[in-house]
C-alpha cells in the first residue's frame, strides 16, 4: 500500500511536462501546424458540447440546491394530460 506522495506525484508531472516540450520542439513546423490545427478542432467541439450542455446543468444545480424547483417539477409534470397508464409507468401516480 505505498501511495505516491506529493513530491513524487509534481516530479511524474515535471517529467511529464518536459517530456511534452521536448517531443513538441522535435516536431516540424508543419507538424506543429497540423496538431495546432487538429487541437483548435477538438476544443471548438468541447466548447459547443460545454454551451449545449450548460441550460441542462443549470437546472440540475438549481434541482439539487433548491427543493421547490423539483415539486414545481412533480406539479407541472402531475398536470399534464398524459394517459394514467403513463403517469404510473414513469412513477407519477
Amino acid at each position: 500500500m505505498n501511495s505516491p506522495t506529493a513530491t513524487d506525484k509534481n516530479s511524474i508531472i515535471n517529467k511529464v511536462k518536459t517530456n511534452s516540450q521536448d517531443f513538441w520542439l522535435s516536431l516540424s513546423e508543419g507538424q506543429q501546424s497540423i496538431l495546432k490545427k487538429i487541437w483548435s478542432i477538438l476544443t471548438y467541439k468541447w466548447q459547443w458540447q460545454i454551451i449545449l450542455n450548460a441550460p441542462f446543468l443549470v437546472v440540475w444545480v438549481l434541482d439539487q440546491t433548491i427543493p421547490a424547483v423539483h415539486s414545481f417539477d412533480m406539479q407541472l409534470i402531475s398536470s399534464l394530460p398524459i394517459p394514467m397508464i403513463i403517469k404510473t409507468y414513469l412513477g407519477f401516480s
